[in-house]
């Protein structure tokens, strides 16, 4: 399993440097005429939305129902989905392969709203301030990016109440859970994140309560209330 993990970091970043440059235009929702992109996704997804991830899962999402069956047992996915539900996300959501650490590949002023939960920490800082410049552009005037990531200050909370190894494990050192992408490699609490989106252009940045905002679907998006933290922020474009 780790060497299949290895060639499936390689072969994302490869993809990732052949793909960079190639930007597309996301498919408006029917149902409410806008353009909601969910970075980093993962498995959580909404319909309507365009869901851009790195993952095996992502990869293979357009691929025949008996693909997504096999990639079920290898994907670490049966720990928290049955198989009928892991391939129902596959088959009826859509998703668009891409390591964003490579940044953005969508066009300017083509997106009303992105989303992100659980993905930012697992960026290098200075990948994480170059993909939120292209949320900006990418973004319509106005339109909102909303980002949940594991609060720092509750990670501190930890070491202090004396839980090291829960903080050290959970939040700075995530080894041996999954491929490269899977590790931590920054932290942010609130006046951290609120710098970085202020530094690319964004304004409005706000501290949001836990599934409350302006993002469509966050009653279902957002998860963990009392280990992360929730941000907003608007493009002025």
């Amino acid at each position: 399993m780790s060497f299949l993990r290895k060639f499936i970091d390689i072969t994302i970043s490869v993809v990732g440097n052949i793909k960079r440059n190639h930007k597309v235009y996301p498919d408006i929702d029917e149902h409410d005429g806008l353009i909601k992109v969910n970075l980093g996704c993962g498995l959580r997804v909404c319909k309507g939305w365009l869901n851009v991830d790195g993952s095996l899962n992502a990869m293979l999402a357009p691929w025949p129902k008996f693909v997504h069956k096999i990639v079920y047992k290898l994907s670490g996915s049966q720990q928290y989905y049955s198989l009928n539900e892991y391939c129902d996300i596959l088959e009826n959501n859509r998703f668009l392969y891409h390591d964003l650490a490579f940044g953005l590949p969508l066009h300017n002023n083509s997106i009303d709203f992105i989303y992100s939960s659980h993905f930012f920490e697992h960026l290098f800082k200075d990948d994480a301030a170059n993909l939120l410049s292209d949320c900006l552009n990418a973004l319509k005037p106005g339109g909102v990016i909303r980002i949940s990531i594991p609060d720092l200050s509750y990670a501190l909370s930890l070491y202090n109440q004396g839980k090291k190894d829960e903080m050290l494990d959970d939040y700075f050192f995530v080894e041996g859970k999954g491929s490269y992408l899977a590790r931590h490699k920054y932290m942010y609490d609130f006046e951290l994140i609120k710098n970085v989106l202020e530094d690319v252009g964004f304004s409005g940045v706000t501290r949001c309560q836990y599934q409350q905002g302006r993002v469509p679907d966050i009653d279902f998006l957002d998860v963990y209330p009392e280990i992360l933290l929730f941000v907003e922020a608007i493009s002025s474009n």
